[in-house]
């Protein structure tokens, strides 16, 4: 099968519709932090389990949906994923209260971590490494639109509709994308890697062990935890520290962050541009910079149009360098792709559990100022690092 088979095009348009679904469930409560808040009489710090909660559901999960997918399917299993989290959605819409919407968002994260990892996995069985990062940028389009279009109708919800209706468009998104996958299944899941025997947690748990051993991988899922914990820690306040700093709405705050999604848009339209320009460590050195300078501007907040622009070039930033960690995710054991990428998701959403806490303990006390500036020279640091060890194994 190679990267311009019709078939796996078809699909990779369709798991696209699924990321678009867990790229929208995972920014859109950024801006309805302050009036989740306000409805439950509850401190910053306290709701911001909300994303905290999604992210250590999605984490978790990756110790059983990697696994699961080399033996049964990777198709199969994100399909599954499709159906529970619709279902998961619909739990979050009729939530009464923060502890109940809490548990149901540890099940959304729970349900939504079999279809990026998954997704990526196929495509690494599907496509050859030389043309597999345009392939997985064609696929992060949904994410990255999800991400996108989060933070705007997360920013309208506050401001007009209510905490209840992105819940309900959720739902929809994942019995459709449920629906649309399963003719697909037949005809493109791919023999299993891994024997189908009897599966025990010791057995899952040693997946992914296996895939530890390998020092590259070891030095990937590092890089990865540290980037989710710095860029998405941050980012998930960008729309209160606006506010804050601008005295501006919600929604034009949440439009504002919009375009970092917009700007990752721009940079999977011309990823292959850019990888034959500039190589891998060009991408990651670019990414670090990049994000230094925008993340500074975000933090200082001169006006609105410049934090906007600054949010977008953020956007391109960001996915100069997470598409290269990606790249190197589907590549680290080949034999348990499903493992290895589960492993890569692990590490990137405890990166941002830990974040999203750490920030918002550390907005209750002091500046989201400070905070983002802090994050943005963390991320730089580790980019670099990446970059010259990468440059290094080359050698």
């Amino acid at each position: 099968m190679t990267a311009l088979d019709a078939r796996v095009l078809r699909a990779v348009t369709v798991l696209s519709v699924a990321g678009f679904g867990s790229g929208l469930s995972q920014r859109v409560l950024d801006p309805l932090l302050p009036r989740l808040g306000e409805d439950f009489s509850a401190p910053l710090a306290a709701v911001s389990w909300v994303i905290t909660g999604f992210s250590l559901g999605y984490a978790v999960s990756q110790l059983f949906f990697g696994p699961l997918g080399d033996r049964y399917g990777k198709l199969r299993v994100i399909t599954w994923g499709c159906g529970a989290g619709s279902l998961a959605a619909a739990l979050c819409a009729i939530a009464p209260g923060l502890h109940t919407l809490v548990a149901a968002r540890v099940l959304a994260g729970a349900t939504s971590a079999a279809l990026i990892p998954l997704a990526m996995a196929f495509i690494g069985d599907a496509v050859p490494y030389e043309h597999r990062q345009p392939v997985l940028a064609r696929f992060s389009i949904g994410q990255i639109l999800g991400v996108a279009l989060g933070q705007l109708l997360g920013g309208l919800s506050a401001d007009f509709f209510g905490r209840r209706a992105p819940f309900v468009l959720l739902a929809a998104i994942f019995a459709l994308s449920a629906l649309l996958l399963q003719p697909l299944r037949a005809g493109l899941d791919a023999p299993a890697t891994v024997p189908v025997v009897r599966t025990t947690v010791a057995d899952l748990l040693r997946e992914f062990g296996h895939v530890l051993r390998v020092p590259w991988a070891r030095r990937v899922v590092v890089a990865v935890f540290l980037e989710g914990a710095f860029v998405l820690g941050a980012f998930a306040f960008f729309a209160t520290h606006l506010n804050r700093m601008l005295g501006i709405s919600f929604t034009l705050a949440g439009s504002a962050a919009m375009l970092f999604g917009i700007g990752g848009l721009a940079f999977a339209t011309t990823a292959r541009r850019l990888l034959a320009r500039f190589g891998e460590p060009g991408l990651l050195r670019g990414g670090a910079l990049g994000l230094l300078a925008m993340m500074s501007v975000v933090a200082f907040a001169p006006g609105v149009i410049v934090v906007a622009l600054a949010c977008f070039a953020m956007g391109v930033a960001f996915y100069m360098l997470h598409s290269t960690l990606q790249t190197h995710a589907t590549q680290m054991d080949p034999a348990r792709r499903g493992a290895a990428v589960a492993t890569f998701a692990l590490s990137y959403f405890l990166g941002q559990a830990a974040g999203v806490s750490a920030v918002g303990w550390a907005a209750t006390h002091f500046s989201t100022t400070a905070v983002i500036l802090v994050a943005a020279a963390g991320v730089t640091l580790m980019a670099l690092d990446f970059a010259r060890a990468r440059e290094n194994a080359d050698r």
